[in-house]
C-alpha cells in the first residue's frame, strides 16, 4: 500500500476540487486530506465584516453548507475501496462530517437515480444509505483535548464537545460505519506548539485512554469503537522520533489487552505522520526538501499506515503546485527508488533503536504518572498543565535556535559567505475576490432557500442537545438544510461556548 497522503484546501470548494484533480492524476490511490479556512475551523459562515470576510478561503478551503461540501468531492468516488477522505476539523467537526456522510450517500443516491432514471423507494433509499455509510472510508480530526492543550480551535465546552464525539462514536456503531475513522488523536499540532517528542507521545496516548474511558462511560463496548481510533504524530529531527510509532505501539496494545481486555483489532495501532512544520525555515528553503526527505525516511522505517510529506515553502505560503509535486516526489522517490524500502523493517535489531524504544517508553510512562497526579488529563488541563508544558519546551527550542546550541543549516549556522540571501519569488496561494464574494452570496443563497426547514431543523437540534438522545442523528437531518454558523449557534445556546481556564 503506498500511504502517500494529498492535503490541499484554498479559496472555495471547486477550486480545491480542481487541486484534487491535479494532484490525484495517475495515482492508483486517492487520499484526499483536507483544510479548511479559520471561518469554517471557528464554525462561522462566510460573512461581509472585514475580520471574516478576509479569512475567507485562506490557508484552507471555504465550507459552509452540503452544496459546498458535494462541489468540493465532486468526481471522486467516496465508496471506492482505494479512496479516503480526511478533514483537518475540530470544534465544529460533527456538522462537517454530517455534511460529507450526507455528501456520500446523495452520491449513491444520483449514482441510482442515473442508472435506473428513477428515484430510489424508500427501501432502495435505506439500502443505498447502508451500502454508502459501510464502504466510507476516511478520517475526521475532531481531537478536542489537543486543540486545549496546543491548537486552540476549541469553539464549544469541552464537555459538550466531549459528549459530541461520544454521540458520533455511539452512531457509527449503530450505522455499522466500521471504515472510518472518528477522532484522529493528535500529537501533531502539540509537537508544532513546541513540545518535545516524549512530551508530544505522552499527551496524545493519555488523550487517546481519556477518549477510551468517556466512551466506555458512555456504556460502549471496547470492540466496538476502538478499531475507529485513530492517531496522528509529526516527525521532526530528534532521534527520538525515529521510535514514537513503535512505542506507542506498544503502549497501546498492552494496555487494550491487559487492561482493557480487547480483542486482536482494537489492539492495533494506527497512525498518521505529517513532518515536522515547525522545522521548516523561510531561510534557504530549498534545504526544508532535505529535512522532509530525512522526516519522511524516518516514519517509513517505523511503519506509519500514511504520511503526508510537508512541501519546502510552507514557512512563507499554502504549498504551490509545484512545491506540492516535490513533496509527492519524496514519497515516491523513498517508496520507488530506495532499495531499502522493499524491506520490511529495515531498523529491526539495531542497538540504537531498541535501546531508543524502551527509554522513550519508559519516560512516557513516567509522564503518565505526573499526569494521574494531577487528576488524569481532564484535571491536568484545568491547571494548564500541558500548556505550561509545551510553552516551555517551546521556549527551550527557541533559546536553543537563537543561541547557537541547536545548529540549524543556513539558519543560524552555514550562512552563505557573502551575507547575501538569495531572493527567492514566489507565487502566493491566496484566494480570489471573486471567489470570496461568490462564497458569501452563494451562502447568503442557500440560507434564503432552506428557511423554513432550517428553522424547523435547528429548533429540534436544540431540543435533542438538552436531552440524553443522541444528537449526531438529528445533526445529520439538520445539516441538509442549515448553514454551518446556524448550526454552531445553535449549539451554543444548548452546548455553551468555551471557555479557557486561566
Amino acid at each position: 500500500e503506498d500511504p502517500a497522503r494529498m492535503f490541499a484546501g484554498e479559496g472555495d470548494a471547486f477550486r480545491t476540487n480542481r487541486r484534487f484533480k491535479y494532484l490525484s492524476k495517475g495515482n492508483p490511490a486517492t487520499r484526499l486530506s483536507t483544510a479548511f479556512d479559520s471561518v469554517t475551523l471557528y464554525g462561522r459562515d462566510p460573512d461581509t465584516p472585514p475580520d471574516v470576510y478576509g479569512k475567507i478561503g485562506t490557508s484552507g478551503v471555504s465550507i459552509a453548507s452540503l452544496d459546498d461540501m458535494k462541489a468540493l468531492y465532486d468526481g471522486f468516488d467516496l465508496v471506492a475501496p482505494t479512496t479516503s477522505v480526511s478533514m483537518t476539523i475540530n470544534g465544529p467537526a460533527p456538522t462537517i462530517l454530517a455534511y460529507f456522510l450526507n455528501t456520500v450517500i446523495d452520491q449513491q443516491v444520483t449514482k441510482f437515480r442515473d442508472e435506473h432514471d428513477r428515484e430510489p423507494d424508500a427501501a432502495e433509499y435505506d439500502q443505498l444509505r447502508r451500502f454508502a455509510l459501510a464502504n466510507v472510508r476516511g478520517t475526521v480530526q475532531a481531537d478536542i483535548l489537543k486543540e486545549d492543550q496546543g491548537q486552540n480551535t476549541c469553539i464549544f465546552s469541552t464537555e459538550f464537545s466531549l459528549r459530541m464525539m461520544a454521540d458520533i462514536q455511539e452512531w457509527f456503531i449503530q450505522q455499522q460505519v466500521r471504515n472510518f475513522y472518528s477522532v484522529s488523536i493528535s500529537g501533531y499540532h502539540i509537537a508544532e506548539a513546541g513540545a518535545n517528542p516524549i512530551s508530544q507521545l505522552a499527551f496524545t496516548l493519555a488523550n487517546g485512554f481519556t477518549y477510551v474511558e468517556s466512551y466506555l462511560a458512555r456504556g460502549m463496548n471496547i470492540d466496538d469503537f476502538a478499531p475507529n481510533l485513530s492517531f496522528f504524530f509529526s516527525n521532526g529531527m530528534d532521534a527520538e522520533y525515529s521510535v514514537i510509532g513503535r512505542v506507542a505501539r506498544r503502549i497501546w496494545a498492552v494496555a487494550m489487552r491487559d487492561r482493557y481486555g480487547a480483542a486482536e483489532r482494537s489492539q492495533k495501532f494506527k497512525y498518521h505522520v505529517q513532518t515536522s512544520g515547525r522545522s521548516l525555515h523561510a531561510q534557504e528553503m530549498d534545504f526544508n526538501d532535505i529535512r522532509t526527505t530525512l522526516q519522511a525516511l524516518c516514519a517509513l522505517y517505523d511503519n506509519c499506515n500514511s504520511l503526508h510529506t510537508n512541501a519546502y515553502d510552507e514557512a512563507i505560503t499554502t504549498p504551490t503546485e509545484s512545491s506540492v509535486r516535490r513533496a509527492m516526489a519524496i514519497q515516491m522517490i523513498i517508496n520507488k527508488e530506495w532499495g531499502l524500502s522493499a524491506n520490511e523493517n529495515p531498523l529491526q535489531g539495531s542497538f540504537v533503536i531498541d535501546e531508543l524504544t524502551d527509554l522513550v517508553e519508559e519516560a512516557v510512562l513516567t509522564e503518565f504518572d505526573r499526569i494521574s497526579e494531577r487528576g488524569g488529563v481532564l484535571g491536568a488541563m484545568e491547571t494548564g498543565y500541558q500548556r505550561g508544558r509545551i510553552q516551555d519546551e517551546s521556549m527551550l527550542y527557541e533559546q536553543r535556535k537563537h543561541d547557537g546550541s541547536l545548529p540549524l543549516v543556513g539558519v543560524n549556522t552555514f550562512l552563505p559567505e557573502d551575507g547575501s540571501r538569495e531572493v527567492v519569488k514566489i507565487e502566493l496561494a491566496r484566494a480570489t475576490e471573486e471567489e470570496k464574494s461568490s462564497q458569501v452570496e452563494r451562502t447568503r443563497a442557500y440560507q434564503a432557500a432552506h428557511r423554513d426547514e432550517a428553522e424547523k431543523a435547528l429548533s429540534r437540534l436544540r431540543e435533542v442537545a438538552q436531552t440524553n438522545e443522541n444528537v449526531f442523528a438529528v445533526l445529520m437531518d439538520a445539516a441538509r438544510v442549515c448553514t454551518l454558523g446556524q448550526i454552531t449557534e445553535a449549539f451554543f445556546e444548548v452546548g455553551g461556548q468555551y471557555r479557557r481556564n486561566i
